[in-house]
């Protein structure tokens, strides 16, 4: 079979002249995408469904409720803190909305703590109410070099104008993630269609503050208003100090982008932090998969069902640029369950961030029964890694990586195969030829299921001869899959 090169009309040969290596270092490289890719044989990229661990905690809180939404969770050290918008009836945006928050030290098992906030209900567990800010309260774990004690936690929250007040994103920090105060009394970014979850990290690859934000691909001024036309899209800003932000700028989109991104949930991967995902609410306005009937037995509030027709699910995209969304794959990465309570509009929305709950483990949490008595939090996990891979079946297949540069000492790969299948690897240097003791014939067959293993040859697994050069590694594959490379000490 003739390789199929990912840099569209190049042989192997001119590939390997034109292009400047990758400089990994010691970094881990997920097969989220393609970046690593220059050919394939029998070999693809290919997304894992997660597996569906179930209830994990409910809103059955009298000031939280059916349209709880917006989740936030942070792995702070191993405690993960969940943040999530209470609201126990319908109505407009912005009104009888307050933020929640729960802990848990393994994502299996919630409390809500008593937090003490002056005027919440007795016990609650609520830390905000400031209205029109707590529709979409999200917070982050600001990783900024030299960040103040007292600032350690920062959020942006808010969406619409109560009684002529400015509408817009405002900016809070929090040294403990529940006692929070305003940083300024006036909206930090204002052009944007906010009522949406807004989300906001430091980025160390561009040594600034990112915000991903709801804006839509058209629309046109009547009046003297904004009327938003075409797809709920996704644009971004940035900052240098979290307080006065750039430009609005759309994202772009690989392939263009064909549906409504209700929340996009972008996030810098916690294994590989140069590396941004985003785990994108999906919406298609239009589509009611349930009767009347069906929703009625749900006790779906009704005035909610009477306005919202639509379904949603989660997809999957990545960016190397933070400017751009390769959206690698077109199917969900998490679809609507058996249950029909998940075909509930705004049902399914991804909680923002995966996070680690098991030595080789990783969860992301969805929320799930909106408007519905039942609304609850549900775990979705994958091995470390596991969203995606590159794979071949058990008829074979390979794939060779762009030119690198590393540091480090030894191939360290997250892979796994059948019984019957294996893994073997081939060392290749700068002009595409085998490097002395690593060519394939040297190489274990591996079979097996590790997270973190390190590949031997018959000159065993230090590298360190080949540290700073150009090479290409050659994965020879055989019902098999590789989740992730990494060169470590």
């Amino acid at each position: 079979m003739k390789p199929v090169f990912v840099a569209a009309g190049l042989t192997a040969g001119a590939f390997l002249q034109a292009e400047s290596p990758l400089e990994l270092g010691s970094r881990l490289e997920p097969f989220f995408d393609l970046h690593l890719v220059a050919e394939t044989k029998g070999a693809a990229l290919r997304q894992h469904e997660p597996r569906d661990e179930g209830v994990v905690m409910r809103f059955d809180q009298p000031w939280e409720g059916p349209f709880c939404a917006y989740c936030t969770v942070i792995d702070d050290g191993g405690l993960l803190r969940l943040y999530y918008r209470g609201k126990k009836s319908g109505g407009p945006d912005g009104t009888g909305e307050v933020t929640c928050y729960a802990e848990s030290a393994d994502g299996r098992t919630w409390r809500k703590p008593a937090t003490g906030l002056p005027g919440a209900p007795a016990g609650s567990n609520v830390i905000l109410d400031a209205p029109g800010v707590t529709h979409n309260f999200s917070p982050f774990l600001d990783t900024r070099p030299g960040v103040p004690a007292s600032e350690r936690f920062k959020a942006l929250g808010g969406v619409v104008s109560l009684k002529g007040g400015p509408s817009g994103l405002f900016a809070f920090a929090s040294a403990d993630g529940i006692r929070w105060r305003r940083l300024r009394s006036e909206p930090v970014l204002t052009k944007g269609a906010f009522d949406s979850q807004n989300v906001t990290f430091w980025s160390a690859n561009e040594g600034r503050y990112v915000a991903f934000f709801r804006t839509f691909t058209a629309g046109s001024v009547a009046d003297g208003v904004w009327r938003p036309a075409g797809l709920r899209t996704v644009s971004r800003a940035d900052s240098v100090d979290f307080l006065s932000w750039g430009e609005t700028v759309p994202m772009a989109f690989r392939p263009a982008q064909d549906h409504h991104f209700y929340t996009s949930q972008t996030q810098p991967y916690f294994r590989a932090p140069h590396l941004l995902i985003a785990t994108a609410a999906r919406w298609v306005p239009g589509r009611r998969p349930l009767t009347d009937a069906e929703a009625a037995g749900l006790r779906v509030d009704p005035a909610y069902y009477r306005s919202a027709k639509d379904a949603s699910d989660c997809v999957f995209m990545t960016s190397r640029d933070g400017r751009t969304f390769d959206r690698n794959f077109g199917e969900a990465l998490i679809r609507p369950g058996t249950e029909l309570g998940q075909w509930v509009s705004r049902t399914g929305y991804p909680v923002l961030n995966i996070v680690r709950t098991g030595p080789a483990e990783m969860s992301l949490f969805t929320n799930q029964d909106y408007a519905q008595p039942s609304s609850h939090l549900r775990r979705h996990s994958w091995r470390l890694d596991g969203i995606a891979s590159m794979h071949a079946p058990a008829s074979g297949g390979e794939f060779t990586t762009r030119p690198l540069r590393f540091s480090g000492r030894h191939l360290r790969l997250n892979l796994a195969t059948s019984a019957a299948g294996s893994v073997r690897v081939e060392v290749l240097d700068e002009e595409g030829r085998p490097v002395e003791g690593r060519a394939l014939a040297d190489s274990q067959d591996f079979a097996g299921n590790r997270v973190a293993h390190d590949f031997v040859w018959r000159r065993g697994s230090d590298l360190a001869d080949v540290a700073g050069r150009t090479i290409r590694l050659r994965f020879v594959l055989k019902d098999a899959d590789v989740y992730s490379l990494q060169f470590a000490p």
